[in-house]
């Protein structure tokens, strides 16, 4: 189980999708059926959108020959089930609207009744709170593990999902993150083992991790790990459309049935069949390919590594570095993490200055760029960062070395371990429900504005959630070090918005 699939070649990899849409190119059949360009002849003779003929003609509907994402019987149905046999999986089911449509579906198949309990790890994607919105669930937060040496975090510790388990015997499951946006990430099989005991399903926001499991030089897969429902964005690093991914799903502790009907709910009832056909290419593409689709990407990793150690001005981040084996245990190769080592320039400016000279980063914060690479990432890609890093080591006062950019924070968000239930709902909290106090009167009482700290961007509170004494220390202490943050009405966070009346919490629920 795992994926080693595509390191094995198979030059006859179907695609069994595209090759049912070039088939009906080939036809040439009239268009008396949606969607209303014709396949692409609204568009022929133009001088607007002539580039997007190819794609115009593969955007078709459910016809004859074309299948039906929601109710797969013909090609759809073999395009996933091949994808499964390559990623790892049982099942795998085809998501046109990204990641964010996988992770709604299985909180909304997990948490089936209002207050229904999960945990999840603090540091979400927003479509995990969304899902938990829809849901009307109550969320328990977990604290992420934080790597001492970046200040940055990974997934929840063994110890703090053992003691949310016993706290929350009737949780419905653990959601977390990995790998996280940096690409950094610990081992989940821990986390999957105590699930299993507890009887409840690990599920895994894989999003930025599609490539995971599938060459001996890449991180173990969430499946390998053992994970019961896994979502990954193709797109993101591997080669899908935009907005093209997957859910993966393995055992017995996903209702299969409920999780159909919930990403029914949550898709489009008219997908797109290029996204969908892209991502049957992409799986042919690895598949055919063998360890060979992975090479010349990684082969750009080693180039760029090679370069950076004749920039000393530029770091580059990787696990080890502060000894914490735990928190900071993966890093995945096509996620290169760099920051100024004189410590001049923050991510921000050194993003705008590598955009400056063509290259365009991924992200950025105080800290750090990211660049993200793949298997379309070429040796000239490569030489094109080093040399405009090349030509950003001359600038500044380089010889100013400062360790500043790799030292913990003092002042980082000091989160409970687990928190209480925060419950989750469509409805907004109106004005009149709300009151707005002093920070040091704000223990005991549920806040009604969410708080995040930047950096690291991790919200330290969100709205309903309870405010603990430990947690009102800690927003006392971002006040005094004069913490830049997002979300409160008032950013000196000399008073805080709270919830007029107090909620018990359910904690055992």
């Amino acid at each position: 189980m795992g994926g080693r699939a595509a390191a094995t070649k198979n030059t006859t990899a179907s695609a069994p999708l595209y090759t049912a849409l070039q088939e009906y190119i080939a036809k040439r059949d009239a268009s008396f059926h949606v969607p209303g360009h014709k396949n692409g002849a609204a568009y022929r003779g133009g001088t607007a959108g002539a580039e997007l003929a190819g794609v115009l003609a593969l955007d078709v509907t459910e016809i004859t020959g074309t299948d039906d994402l929601h109710h797969p019987e013909g090609v759809i149905r073999e395009a996933q089930e091949l994808a499964a046999g390559v990623f790892g999986a049982e099942e795998t089911f085809f998501l046109v609207g990204g990641s964010t449509a996988g992770n709604l579906a299985m909180i909304l198949s997990v948490c089936t009744a209002p207050g229904d309990v999960l945990l999840v790890q603090r540091n979400v994607h927003k479509s995990v709170i969304h899902g938990l919105m829809l849901a009307g669930a109550h969320a328990v937060f977990l604290a992420p593990q934080q790597d001492a040496g970046s200040g940055l975090v990974t997934i929840p510790s063994e110890r703090t999902v053992r003691e949310a388990l016993r706290r929350y015997p009737g949780a419905k499951g653990l959601l977390v993150t990995h790998p996280n946006y940096y690409g950094m990430g610990a081992s989940l099989r821990p986390l999957a083992e105590l699930c299993h005991a507890a009887g409840v399903p690990l599920l895994v926001d894989e999003a930025h991790g599609a490539h995971f499991g599938l060459h001996p030089a890449l991180p173990e897969s969430a499946l390998q790990a053992g994970a019961d429902g896994v979502v990954q964005s193709t797109h993101k690093m591997l080669t899908a459309l935009t907005m093209g991914a997957m859910l993966h799903v393995q055992g017995g502790l996903l209702d299969r049935g409920l999780l159909r009907q919930r990403l029914a709910m949550v898709q489009s009832s008219s997908p797109s069949y290029p996204i969908m056909a892209s991502l049957d290419l992409s799986r042919s593409k690895l598949q055919s390919e063998g360890s060979a689709f992975f090479e010349r990407g990684l082969a750009a990793v080693e180039q760029l590594e090679r370069g950076l150690r004749e920039l000393p001005r530029f770091g580059l981040l990787k696990p080890g570095a502060s000894g914490d084996h735990v928190a900071y245990a993966i890093q995945d190769p096509w996620k290169a993490v760099l920051y100024d080592a004189t410590g001049e320039w923050s991510g921000y400016e050194l993003h705008a200055k590598l955009e400056e000279g063509g290259c365009v980063p991924e992200m950025s914060d105080e800290r750090y760029v990211v660049l993200a690479l793949g298997p379309g990432t070429t040796s000239e890609d490569v030489s094109r960062v080093l040399r405009r890093l090349g030509q950003l080591s001359a600038i500044g006062e380089a010889s100013r070395f400062s360790t500043w950019n790799i030292q913990t924070d003092a002042k980082w968000p000091a989160w409970d371990e687990v928190s209480s239930p925060v419950a989750f709902g469509l409805r907004p909290v109106g004005p009149e429900e709300k009151e707005t106090i002093l920070l040091e009167d704000c223990e005991g009482r549920q806040a009604a504005e969410m708080v995040i700290p930047y950096p690291p961007g991790i919200p330290l509170l969100y709205p309903g959630e309870t405010v603990s004494r430990r947690m009102k220390e800690q927003l006392v202490a971002l006040r005094r070090a004069k913490a830049k943050c997002q979300g409160p009405a008032d950013p000196t966070l000399k008073t805080i918005q709270v919830i007029k009346h107090r909620t018990e919490s359910r904690e055992g629920h």
